[in-house]
């Protein structure tokens, strides 16, 4: 039996805002001072759409130590001034929420106090006001389905009657992880090819989102 979608769960970063171009340059500056350098191609590979636990993690082990509780506090500054000079909402994601007309949440692996400033800067954060939900809520953040199921246990929506739509490879893993109907933005830094699998419909235009959803 095929439900009917009931809610949309929109991550934040490269879905909703457009950051990730951002975010990579500054994190290409920022591992190198740590003593890490990757190419930006090896950032969205490594770390796009994962927790600040799981960055933090990859970077002690290949470093070899443990990096200071505290060492993120250094480079918040560059993150916020880039974001706050470039930072607009993704194409097209306007129009898309416009024409919606299901139930809509934020499930994001970045932290409550970022989304309230990105969602800020950009106007979108009174579309979703008490409805953005946070892996710092949940154990295991993506490629783990516990925020998605999170998300959908305080709307109060069964998963497989939700639609995640994402724009990692492992927020895609998340939501067919959680048995929710995967919808890839290939408008983004990963490629189309690693965002597809089963049950995920691969779009790369967000004014195509609500007819998509609607085929379903």
């Amino acid at each position: 039996m095929i439900h009917p979608i009931e809610l949309v769960i929109f991550d934040c970063d490269g879905v909703l805002v457009d950051s990730e171009r951002i975010a990579v340059r500054v994190d290409a500056l920022v591992l190198a001072k740590l003593g890490w350098s990757l190419t930006e191609a090896e950032i969205v590979d490594r770390f796009m759409g994962r927790s600040s636990q799981s960055m933090t993690q990859q970077i002690e082990d290949h470093l070899g130590h443990s990096l200071p509780a505290d060492w993120e506090e250094e480079f918040r500054p560059l993150y916020r001034d880039a974001l706050a000079a470039d930072l607009t909402p993704v194409e097209g994601i306007v129009d898309a929420l416009d024409a919606l007309n299901l139930p809509t949440c934020v499930a994001s692996s970045g932290s409550h106090d970022k989304m309230r400033f990105t969602l800020g800067i950009t106007g979108l954060y009174p579309r979703f006001e008490g409805r953005i939900f946070s892996a710092t809520e949940v154990k295991h953040g993506k490629p783990a389905p516990d925020l998605f199921l999170h998300a959908a246990r305080q709307m109060g929506i069964a998963p497989e009657a939700c639609a995640v739509v994402e724009d990692s490879q492992y927020g895609l893993q998340a939501a067919r992880a959680a048995g929710m109907r995967a919808f890839a933005y290939t408008g983004g830094m990963t490629p189309a090819d690693q965002l597809e699998g089963t049950g995920t419909v691969v779009f790369d235009d967000m004014r195509r989102l609500p007819g998509l959803l609607a085929d379903q």
